[in-house]
């Protein structure tokens, strides 16, 4: 069995602070380990100035981390499960779920206290095609405006009177104490979250069963099983993590409910779909509720958005 083990990591404040919190939860279930982390500087982090819809969508912030697991520079990548790709590299699996936090997306702003508040014209930043597509289906009289950077840099750009309000994931602004910059989270029926939202997965070599082992104490069986039903459906509209896509399951003691939709770029479609069966079943219901949505249209509203977000001169 390993004596150290290596966490590749971003380096931002909420990717380091995830790295951390397993390295700590890592090494107070085995005290004869070393824990280290390998913080690296991605794609997605330097790259500023485009959409990550452009650039090839957030799976630029994973490759570099997959890339020195696959190389065995390090032994595991910790993610956000809401930047993972459906569809994982040969040789690598998602092993391990922590617990989840809040799945919410949140309304942050200086002025303003729910996404009613906002005047016409309001300009609010998102990177998220998810949440820009939802934006305009509950408010089409705002104009949404493109924002990248970490947690830090969006807060201060809304800070410097860059945009009314800004749209970022509860989980992270909880994790980093960020608690009181929440103006308010917002409801499901107006911003179902993103497949895994919330939820901290770690990815290794397919064949390091050992590791696979020591990283047991850390795992959540209703994380996994939540994030298994929400995956199921992005993985079966090959909607990538820059898709008008939403996926949220809740757990009733054996059973799951699980709330799929796909939203047309311009807000003006809405398709969803909503099911329930035995937990253990939670990768066949994803693909279910995902075949309905097909079977109304989904892969044409995901075409035409591809299509939009292709051109050029496409600005969030």
């Amino acid at each position: 069995m390993a004596s150290t083990v290596r966490i590749a990591t971003r380096k931002s404040p909420l990717a380091l602070w995830q790295a951390e919190t397993v390295q700590q939860r890592l090494q107070a279930a085995h005290d004869s380990i070393d824990v280290q982390l390998v913080p690296m500087t991605t794609e997605g982090d330097l790259k500023l100035g485009q959409p990550l819809y452009q650039l090839g969508g957030k799976q630029l912030f994973v490759k570099e981390l997959e890339s020195a697991m696959m190389e065995k520079r390090a032994d595991l990548a910790v993610h956000s499960m809401k930047d993972v790709a459906a569809v994982l590299p040969d040789g690598l699996m998602l092993s391990t779920y922590l617990e989840r936090e809040d799945a919410s997306d949140a309304l942050v702003s200086n002025h303003y206290t729910s996404l009613d508040d906002l005047p016409a014209g309001a300009v609010i930043g998102t990177c998220s095609v998810r949440r820009r597509a939802q934006l305009m289906a509950a408010r089409p009289d705002c104009r949404i405006k493109n924002l990248r950077g970490n947690v830090g840099t969006r807060l201060s750009k809304l800070d410097s009177g860059d945009y009314d309000a800004i749209i970022l994931a509860s989980a992270g602004l909880m994790r980093l104490g960020l608690h009181d910059r929440i103006a308010a989270q917002l409801p499901f029926h107006l911003s179902l979250p993103a497949a895994g939202q919330g939820i901290v997965g770690i990815e290794i070599r397919s064949s390091d069963e050992a590791l696979k082992a020591l990283l047991q104490p850390l795992h959540d069986d209703d994380a996994a099983d939540r994030v298994t039903a929400e995956r199921a459906v992005t993985r079966t509209l090959n909607g990538g993590c820059s898709a008008p896509v939403a996926a949220h399951a809740t757990l009733h003691g054996d059973d799951i409910s699980l709330t799929a939709r796909v939203i047309a770029i311009d807000g003006q479609t809405t398709l969803e779909e909503s099911i329930s069966g035995p937990r253990v079943n939670a990768d066949a219901l994803g693909v279910k509720a995902a075949e309905a949505l097909k079977a109304r249209g989904a892969m044409k509203l995901l075409a035409e958005a591809e299509a939009f977000l292709a051109e050029p001169t496409t600005t969030c």
